[in-house]
């Protein structure tokens, strides 16, 4: 009687269990009213800061400092070839290069003049020639564009570790 009692409540139990996991399993995602797309790391957008105020922070920085911030931008150029860098503007003058976390995720090439929200560290660099006509040439600069590339040049750098682009 006792194994019984043990084989009932143990079939009771697989039955609870089973009927949970067909439950969640049939139940449909929440919809939300905008799409929202991350590539790399998701983050929470929450507090991120504006490219002004990025802009400044960058001011203040010497070329051994970094900046770990998140903040959203505007793009202004992606890498044609396979989207593995974008260009996003600081303060409609300047342009800070993005490049993406141990090139785990690109970003699609069209989203030039789209929002998008960064995640990751900033910092300045001095980017060679040679860098510098490799981004030109997958940017889709004419040959006599990358021939005028004669110096290296102090740029605002960033690596992002998540992006969000907002549908």
């Amino acid at each position: 009687m006792k194994s019984i009692n043990i084989f009932l409540a143990f079939l009771l139990l697989l039955t609870a269990c089973k009927e949970n996991n067909s439950q969640s399993q049939t139940t449909p995602p929440e919809s939300t009213e905008s799409e929202v797309q991350f590539f790399g790391s998701s983050f929470d957008p929450e507090g991120a800061s504006s490219t002004q105020e990025l802009a400044m922070a960058f001011d203040q920085l010497q070329s051994a400092d970094s900046l770990k911030v998140s903040f959203t931008g505007k793009v202004t150029d992606v890498c044609q070839m396979k989207g593995c860098w974008m260009k996003v503007s600081l303060d409609g003058e300047e342009e800070m290069r993005v490049t993406f976390k141990d090139y785990g995720f690109f970003v699609p090439k069209d989203i030039t003049g789209r929002e998008v929200v960064l995640q990751g560290t900033g910092f300045i660099e001095e980017i060679s020639v040679e860098d510098q006509r490799h981004y030109a040439k997958d940017g889709g600069a004419s040959e006599e564009e990358i021939a005028r590339i004669t110096s290296p040049k102090v740029a605002y750098s960033f690596v992002a570790d998540g992006v969000l682009l907002n549908d």
